[in-house]
């Protein structure tokens, strides 16, 4: 029986929970279903449902649903959750979130599968895949923009993508940068809390992962040759740079639909600033359809919005892994 039939089995239904994923899914298995999914959406192979995100006017929460299907990958399904702010004073992820599989050929939920570590994982794979992908190869200094509870994920997948000899940081409660600090240390990397501006002028490689309503970088700070990725703005009111700044850089993202309505891009097309025919989506340098970056003075941005699919990719890792390592069960519905 082959892996996908194995999952798809009438055994009843697969549930995986956040320790298995911990345990099955790491950082290079995430970055290659992520890849292989963007690729995938840009050969027309994959494609993203509208997204539903709201305020539920309860808790201060963001609640909503991510869906699609991969029919190279054959994932189908969603993913159900949103964002708690009050929930770090609890000892719980603000991000809480469940990814349901179901088989594609019959329609029959096929596995529950445990979402909060896998966003973290898939979103930090999805900056790293852009670093790989636009950031100049000589690139020395990493730039973290926030350090909420993703923030330590991004960096860990980035610090792999280039030989980057210090990491400069930011964030509005400064006590929490002690997190990032922790794990740059922790692999030997030397690291400066730093203003805003300051972490522009030094940086070859920024990452954003806020939850801000107004733009933190600004246009005139960003120093040639860099290559942002901003993976924070998931909503429309979001934003965590300048409009100007994607009118200045190659804007590149996981969806044109997505960043236009929903993700960094949608207050720089609002302006005018910039077309959507002046975004285009990562998985087309992937595929080598675009050339990517085009000389070390360029301005490279991804607009990491989030989509649905990279979710079912690494869900669907995670189920095949975790059933055959014996870290599943199965359950009647």
């Amino acid at each position: 029986m082959s892996e996908a039939n194995s999952v798809n089995s009438d055994e009843g239904l697969l549930i995986v929970s956040e320790d298995a994923c911990k345990s099955v899914i790491d950082r290079p298995s995430a970055f290659i279903a992520v890849e292989n999914v963007f690729a995938s959406m840009s050969r027309g192979d994959a494609y993203n449902f509208p997204v539903i995100r709201e305020a539920i006017g309860y808790a201060d929460a963001l609640y909503g649903f991510k869906s699609g299907f991969d029919r190279a990958g054959k994932s189908l399904g969603l993913k159900s959750g949103g964002y708690w702010p009050g929930n770090a004073a609890k000892g719980l992820t603000n991000h809480q979130s469940t990814i349901f599989l179901f088989n594609p050929d019959n329609g029959k939920l096929r596995a529950l599968v445990g979402g909060n570590y896998l966003t973290a994982v898939r979103t930090a794979a999805a900056s790293a895949v852009s670093i790989a992908h636009l950031a100049r190869k000589d690139s020395k200094v990493l730039g973290m923009v926030g350090a909420g509870h993703q923030s330590t994920f991004q960096l860990r997948a980035a610090l792999e993508q280039r030989n980057f000899e210090k990491v400069v940081a930011w964030n509005k409660n400064k006590d929490r940068l002690k997190n990032l600090q922790a794990v740059a240390e922790e692999l030997g990397v030397p690291f400066e809390a730093v203003e805003r501006e300051q972490l522009c002028s030094e940086a070859d490689v920024i990452i954003t992962i806020t939850s801000a309503f107004e733009p933190l970088l600004m246009r005139e700070w960003i120093k040639p040759g860099t290559h942002i990725a901003c993976m924070g703005t998931d909503t429309v009111g979001k934003q965590e740079v300048d409009a100007d700044l994607l009118a200045s850089a190659t804007v590149f993202t996981d969806e044109v639909a997505q960043s236009i309505s929903l993700g960094e891009a949608q207050h720089a097309i609002k302006s005018g600033a910039i077309k959507e025919s002046d975004i285009t989506t990562l998985g087309d340098v992937i595929n080598g359809d675009h050339p990517g970056r085009s000389s070390d003075d360029e301005i490279t941005l991804f607009d990491g919005t989030g989509v649905g699919l990279q979710d079912l990719a690494v869900a669907s890792a995670a189920a095949k892994l975790a059933l055959e390592k014996g870290e599943a069960q199965h359950i009647s519905l």
